[in-house]
């Protein structure tokens, strides 16, 4: 006789009824929290079928059942076995990079403030450090010039302007020489009134296409960096700690959670710490945010691989739980890196 669905869920229930009550658990108790929709006499010979494989135990003349320690054996494994598949899943969902990142991050912050009882955030990653790796111009009609610009980690940005002046193909060809060899590689911070000034020199007469398109790529940059996004999860976790559930503290530090801008204000605190993974723990009167004076804030900054960055924080009460806390970002700056440090090899 084998396991099936059916006996797996009755099994788990039994299992779970027992650790919270501590009593022998009958088939009526069992047909009220499955969802199988069974009659107790159905559940009873399931119930039997379960002791006769050995998961379950009579004890006396009692009704109801009990684990045994086969029963206890197969509900960890399955616990376990359950665990490994959920780090499975997000470990494949993280390998598909940039392109779902934001469930990704949601599901982060998610696991993060399941795994801690806090509240946590991930901040979208942030493209002003990184280096531009493309620029291509099109021309789609005589007036009329596409931009594309792709910048590490393959984020790829459109814009279109227009100019007076009408460019031949060998032009166009020239120009996406020109910015590819003057610019590829550099950070915006980088592009420089010299090299700015040598680019318009080589351009000549385009010197004002020139001009566009280098205000077109730091366009770009500074609509990402207003776009930035902020993830977060757990926010009702506050109330699970007196000194923070007092309505009105509880009202602004959920308020303060919902709103990016304010949040931004941990992360432009982190944006000096020069390396990915480093982190910070704020106590108290150390944050950043008025808000957050009762609690206490640990951040790490995280990096996608090339160039891609952003930072994680975990708010909690002054008495949190640092060493589960640190131990649990590390974990997870550890699984970032070599998930995504691997994925860029293959």
């Amino acid at each position: 006789m084998e396991l099936d669905d059916r006996k797996i869920t009755i099994l788990k229930a039994i299992i779970k009824t027992y650790l919270e009550t501590g009593e022998p658990v009958g088939s009526r108790t069992i047909s009220k929290y499955t969802d199988l929709k069974l009659s107790s006499a159905t559940i009873r010979n399931e119930m039997s079928d379960l002791e006769e494989m050995g998961y379950i135990l009579q004890p006396h003349t009692s009704a109801g059942r009990i684990p045994s320690d086969k029963g206890y054996r197969f509900y960890v494994d399955q616990i376990m076995q359950d665990k490994e598949q959920e780090v499975t899943e997000v470990k494949e969902l993280m390998i598909k990079r940039v392109d779902r990142l934001e469930l990704v991050l949601k599901k982060l912050a998610q696991l993060l403030a399941a795994n801690t009882n806090y509240a946590a955030m991930i901040s979208g990653p942030r493209y002003h450090q990184n280096k531009l790796k493309f620029i291509q111009l099109s021309q789609m009609d005589p007036h009329k010039l596409l931009i594309v610009i792709v910048v590490e980690g393959n984020l790829i940005r459109n814009r279109m302007v227009m100019i007076q002046e009408e460019l031949s193909q060998d032009d166009l060809l020239n120009l996406n020489i020109m910015l590819n060899s003057s610019l590829n590689g550099l950070t915006i911070e980088e592009i420089n009134l010299g090299v700015i000034s040598r680019l318009k020199e080589q351009a000549g007469s385009h010197s004002q296409v020139i001009d566009m398109v280098l205000s077109e790529i730091a366009a770009v940059i500074e609509a990402d960096e207003e776009d930035l996004q902020i993830y977060t999860s757990g926010a009702t976790n506050i109330f699970k700690y007196p000194e923070l559930s007092d309505g009105q503290k509880a009202s602004q530090l959920i308020s303060t959670l919902e709103q990016k801008e304010m949040l931004k204000e941990l992360i432009a605190d982190d944006d000096g710490t020069e390396d990915s993974g480093d982190i910070q723990v704020y106590i108290g009167e150390e944050t950043p945010l008025q808000t957050m004076k009762d609690c206490s804030v640990v951040t790490a900054n995280y990096e996608l691989g090339e160039g891609i960055r952003g930072t994680i924080g975990i708010i909690g009460p002054k008495r949190m739980d640092y060493e589960r806390v640190l131990r649990t970002l590390r974990n997870l700056m550890r699984q970032l890196d070599t998930t995504f440090k691997n994925d860029e090899g293959r």
